[in-house]
């Protein structure tokens, strides 16, 4: 039975995991996004203490 010698599959699934594992994190970690979020302001509002009663 011809499908059970490793020899050509085994060589199929250690390329393919070297891809997975090389490849495409590199290209993954390679992408930036267009539009990067920035702090529209930097200081710290006022705020006020509320003067409820607590009674």
């Amino acid at each position: 039975m011809p499908q059970l010698n490793p020899a050509p599959w085994f060589s199929i699934l250690v390329f393919s995991w070297l891809v997975f594992l090389i490849i495409i994190p590199s290209k993954i970690i390679n992408h930036t996004f267009n539009n990067e979020p920035l702090p529209m302001n930097t200081e710290k509002t006022k705020t006020d203490p509320w003067n409820w009663p607590w009674y």
